[in-house]
């Protein structure tokens, strides 16, 4: 089952407006996935900064117990901002500079992601509680994607929960199944170095359009070669730094609907998501094709 939404603004003056306009969008994907929910922000470049954006099922975990750790390990000057059992690490280091001591040093530290703008929150509940509890009306920001869960065959859990982060800035939601994910993981992790958090096909997903990236594909080119080499069925969303894409799969059998306007462009599982954005009376509506890549911004 599962949901899965997103909104890209071409429109820089409504920004200030991103998660009003996102979160009612989020809360329409409830009975497509009841379980857990998460979403993807891109906000707050700061230049010559990198942020982590890390999970603790306890609220009381002491963050800056880590970051005091990475600053006597680093050299670095590590700032602090929480958010329920999430928080965010800021330091003037490229990001995989954070990331890849966490993984070495506190390897069970939750990574939900990396990047200079991206940020990632997850969380068990209905939609409308996890929106509620990180205050997604008030954020701001140029593109958001968000998925809610129903997990038929795993755990709920707020680690496979969507929105899946394995390389600086990008992001990616699924709903669908791969099928060829669990061999493409052992070849990512032996031959590319890549690390893995959960057994969810969707990390893999990402972690493979992270690799592309890393050979020096645009993100465009990263799905193209995904059409080939990933088997399953799927519709992908995928967030970038400065970008928005969307593909599905050459069957697509899971349902997405796009929308765009001058001031937007939008995707989800079903239109009742789209229907309070502004202007949407006079946006071009579709249904995107199989096997076509879908792209905005520098994607």
């Amino acid at each position: 089952m599962c949901g899965i939404v997103g909104l890209y603004l071409k429109d820089p003056d409504l920004r200030p407006r991103l998660g009003q306009l996102f979160a009612p969008m989020l809360s329409e994907m409830t009975d497509r996935g009841p379980d857990s929910a998460g979403f993807a922000i891109y906000r707050d470049e700061m230049a010559g900064d990198a942020k982590v954006t890390l999970y603790d099922a306890d609220e009381r975990f002491d963050w800056d117990a880590v970051a005091q750790a990475i600053e006597s390990d680093l050299g670095l000057t590590v700032a602090v901002e929480r958010a329920a059992t999430h928080a965010i690490l800021r330091a003037k280091c490229a990001p995989t500079v954070l990331r890849g001591w966490l993984e070495k040093k506190r390897p069970e530290i939750r990574i939900t992601s990396s990047g200079d703008k991206l940020e990632i929150y997850k969380e068990i509940g209905l939609p409308a509680d996890v929106l509620d509890r990180f205050s997604v009306s008030q954020m701001a920001g140029s593109h958001m994607i968000g998925h809610t869960r129903m997990a038929t065959e795993s755990a709920v859990t707020t680690e496979g929960a969507h929105p899946f982060n394995t390389g600086d800035d990008l992001c990616l939601v699924h709903n669908g199944s791969l099928s060829n994910h669990n061999a493409l993981k052992r070849w990512l992790t032996r031959d590319k170095g890549l690390v893995f958090q959960t057994e969810n096909d969707s990390e893999v997903a990402a972690g493979y359009l992270s690799w592309r990236l890393s050979e020096g594909a645009t993100l465009a080119e990263a799905l193209e070669a995904a059409i080939k080499d990933l088997d399953g069925f799927y519709t992908f969303t995928v967030g970038a730094k400065n970008g928005f894409a969307v593909l599905r799969d050459p069957i697509a059998c899971k349902p997405a609907v796009m929308a765009e306007t001058d001031q937007w462009v939008a995707m989800t599982s079903e239109f009742r998501a789209l229907a309070r954005l502004p202007g949407v009376k006079n946006a071009t509506v579709w249904e995107p094709k199989p096997a076509t890549v879908y792209s905005w911004g520098s994607a």
